[in-house]
């Protein structure tokens, strides 16, 4: 009896917060006010019953599991009564929705007043609690796990290109071994079009028949209501009512078996990067059941079954495009070439090619020509559409501790379409824009979290145990022309006063009119790109940007002048000059860099090193130079001031790709605060400078790739600070210096392909006692080995041939 004086008790206290709901929210929320004042008239009207309900349960036992449910449910149609409160008036659908929620809650009500009241007795009102309870239970399932198909989305337009990837595709989900199998793209690539044709296949639909089950998982997924539309879509009830994740997941094999045991493929569509461990929760030791997982991130996770869906090649772009576009007879009147023009421009996205086709269907001749001029005179090829935008946006939606990669994908759009990026250009923007480390790892992590987004594509040469943290000279990005547009877009979004990142696309002599006024005009950006043509040939015009601290200046003309502005230029850090051209270029206005008082690194692409030398300046800041594919010849001795006195703070310099340096310029030999010099691919350099023993602070020594090298001078015998020496594929280089054995602090020595490098080691080796790893072939691992026994920290690792052209440029 106390037992069921508790519950009775537990059952008025649910049904007064009930009805206080009731009241509370009516009062407030005016569009379902007639429904709640009808509904607590009502709960007004059972307020005796319930009251009697109370004092029967102390005579009489209530029923148990009943009664428990019932109090459940009272409780849920609490919550429904208060979820009204936070429905907004614009909102239709949830309007809708619970207005017929409350009138059916309303109408059992009445039913159960005028029905169940009138028979009044002890038994009588206990059979009136499982009538409300089934009432409310009614309501429940309806309103929080509504009823929904979990079919495969019919498709409703042309599909091209996607006979090879279903062929793949198939092939690798139907791998007996495979359980979980990622489909990942870019957005706008066709990955849930693929999918779609893939359940149309005649041998998926022979094997999966009905139990071909998909979902879309969306981004903010629900577990709880996934499981229920599963059951119900497959008109099954679990066990008992799911209450949480943990319960929908727990009762899901009880589905599959009932199922089974016929094969089920589950598809969860459009998994977003923080999700990507509940999928793996829907795994279960069942057979022949199979989950297939489309994403826009190419999670790592899942690298061992992963399929990369391929944007449309031209044929297919083409046939998709004329579709869209309504022009599929062939004999239009809008000329062919600006038909390819457009097709190129989209990139073989499906999407893309769907949206901008649509677009123009129809329009006249003059129209797609309009279209075109905006877009080659550097309108976004993006912002004619809203709805391809939205789409594409949705891919850089960034928790807040992520944000920083959003920024990092937007500084792409700082370079030309269809070239590569060095990760090293990256690396020297993103250490001073967002206090990155020096050696580039944390960069190179951002990069490949880019990548694994399907927003970039990070390119990483071999690498050796020596390097793998500390070199990336070889490494490079590459965007797709869409993904660079939606990049440019997203900085273009604010107006240009008040863009943190500018970028300016400048065809021929055509420099934005704002920028011709008289009147300065002021740049608040932190980054400034300028891209120019081989026909640019103005002079720059009068800005003010005080704020920028990476300028970016890509050119293609044989003769080029930094702009007049780069003068007063006072937080300019990083300065970035590529030539794009066929020619070496001559630069001048160096000396214009004199001035700034926190200009820290410069890299220099293609340019001729004489006119910088020329007019060299003491730039005291400056800690880096980066020097690639440059016409060096003896420039560093001809120049206007001792380079000593001219850099007085420089700590690293990188020259790669210059093919005139014959040797090591004494000059640079005298900046006695160096750390890292870094030689690479300068196949004609064959001798080193005695002085180069002058530089006591060196830590990093590299002459990777230097081949005509032949020898190492015995003075670095005094870079006792030098901890990595890097020798690899120096071809000429015969023997190791005599006294190498006094460098006390080296750690790693990288001597890979050193063919010629064949008798024994100097006896001076058995001192290097901080030696940890020595990098070489199988030839010279075995010279290696009678050192081994007396240095006792030493690793010799035999490095793999590894012929890799990813570093040749493009």
């Amino acid at each position: 009896m106390a037992a069921g004086a508790a519950l009775g008790a537990v059952f008025g206290e649910v049904f007064a917060v009930f009805h206080d709901s009731v009241k509370e929210v009516g009062s407030k929320a005016l569009m379902f006010k007639p429904i709640l004042k009808s509904l607590e008239s009502q709960l007004d009207s059972l307020a005796p019953l319930v009251k009697d309900i109370r004092q029967l349960s102390e005579q009489l036992d209530l029923p148990k599991v009943e009664t428990e449910t019932l109090i459940e449910h009272m409780k849920k149609g609490e919550k429904l009564v208060r979820k009204c409160s936070k429905i907004r008036w614009w909102n239709y659908y949830f309007k809708v929705l619970y207005s017929t929620k409350l009138q059916e809650l309303d109408k059992e009500i009445v039913k159960f007043c005028q029905v169940d009241l009138q028979v009044y007795g002890t038994r009588n009102a206990l059979m009136a609690l499982l009538s409300m309870n089934r009432m409310l239970q009614k309501v429940d399932s309806v309103v929080e796990t509504p009823r929904a198909s979990c079919a495969v989305p019919g498709l409703r337009d042309l599909t091209v290109g996607l006979e090879m990837p279903i062929m793949e595709l198939k092939t690798l989900l139907l791998k007996e071994e495979v359980q979980l199998l990622l489909l990942t793209a870019p957005g706008g690539c066709g990955k849930t079009t693929l999918v779609q044709k893939l359940c149309q296949d005649d041998q998926i639909k022979g094997i999966y028949k009905e139990n071909i089950l998909f979902v879309n998982f969306s981004k903010t997924p629900n577990v709880k209501v996934i499981v229920q539309k599963l059951f119900d879509y497959k008109h099954c009830q679990p066990k008992f009512q799911i209450q949480s994740d943990e319960e929908a997941i727990e009762q899901l094999p009880q589905l599959l078996n009932h199922i089974g045991p016929n094969p089920i493929l589950l598809i969860l569509d459009d998994v977003w990067l923080g999700s990507e461990s509940l999928p793996e929760k829907f795994k279960f030791n069942i057979p022949k059941y199979k989950i297939l997982v489309t994403s826009r991130t190419a999670f790592p996770r899942f690298n061992k079954f992963t399929y990369h869906l391929k944007p449309l090649n031209d044929v297919d772009a083409m046939t998709l495009f004329r579709h869209s576009a309504s022009l599929q007879d062939g004999s239009s009147y809008i000329p062919e070439e600006d038909v390819k023009k457009i097709v190129k421009g989209c990139g073989g996205f499906p999407l893309v090619l769907q949206v901008i086709g649509g677009s123009l269907r129809g329009e006249h001749a003059v129209v797609w020509k309009s279209r075109l001029m905006k877009w080659s005179n550097g309108q976004s090829f993006l912002g004619s559409d809203a709805k391809l935008l939205g789409h594409l946006e949705s891919s850089l939606e960034f928790s807040d501790d992520k944000v920083i990669i959003k920024d990092c994908f937007m500084d792409l759009g700082s370079f030309p379409e269809d070239q590569r990026i060095p990760a090293a250009i990256l690396i020297d923007m993103w250490a001073e824009l967002y206090e990155l480390d020096e050696d580039g790892i944390n960069a190179i992590a951002h990069l490949q979290e880019l990548t694994t987004r399907n927003l970039a594509s990070l390119v990483m040469a071999g690498k050796d145990a020596s390097e793998a943290y500390s070199y990336y000279n070889d490494d490079f990005v590459t965007l797709h022309d869409i993904l660079r547009e939606l990049a440019m877009h997203q900085c273009s979004k604010e107006p240009e006063e008040e863009r943190l990142r500018l970028i300016l696309n400048i065809s021929g002599n055509n420099l934005p009119k704002r920028w011709m006024e008289k009147k300065q005009k002021l740049i608040n950006a932190r980054l400034l790109s300028i891209s120019t043509d081989e026909s640019f040939s103005w002079s720059w015009c009068n800005i003010q940007a005080p704020k920028v601290e990476v300028l970016v200046l890509n050119f293609q003309t044989q003769n080029y002048t930094l702009p007049e502005f780069v003068e007063k230029m006072d937080e300019l850090k990083v300065l970035i000059v590529t030539n794009y051209g066929f020619f070496h270029a001559e630069v001048s206005n160096f000396q214009l860099l004199g001035s700034l008082p926190n200009f820290r690194r410069i890299r220099l692409e293609k340019v001729s090193i004489s006119s910088l030398c020329k007019t060299l300046v003491p730039l005291k800041s400056l800690k880096k130079i980066s020097l690639f594919m440059c016409n060096i010849g003896k420039a560093f001795e001809n120049c206007s001031i001792q380079l000593s006195n001219a850099l007085p703070n420089l700590i690293e310099i990188r020259i790669d790709y210059c093919n005139d340096l014959l040797e090591l310029p004494v000059g640079l030999c005298d900046i006695v605060l160096l750390k890292k010099l870094i030689i690479t691919n300068c196949h004609k350099l064959s001798a080193l400078s005695k002085r180069i023993g002058n530089l006591v602070n060196l830590e990093v020594l590299r002459f990777r790739s230097c081949t005509d090298l032949l020898e190492l001078p015995e003075s670095i015998r005094s870079l006792h600070k030098l901890s990595i020496l890097d020798i690899s594929d120096c071809l000429s280089i015969s023997k190791l210096p005599k006294h190498i054995g006094e460098l006390c602090n080296l750690k790693v020595l990288n001597m890979r392909g050193c063919l010629r490098l064949r008798n024994s080691l100097p006896e001076s080796t058995l001192e290097l006692m901080q030696l940890e790893l020595v990098v070489c072939d199988e030839e010279r691992a075995r010279l290696w080995e009678p050192i081994k026994e007396f240095l006792t920290k030493l690793k010799v690792e035999v490095a793999e041939k590894d012929i890799n052209l990813n570093w040749l440029p493009k």
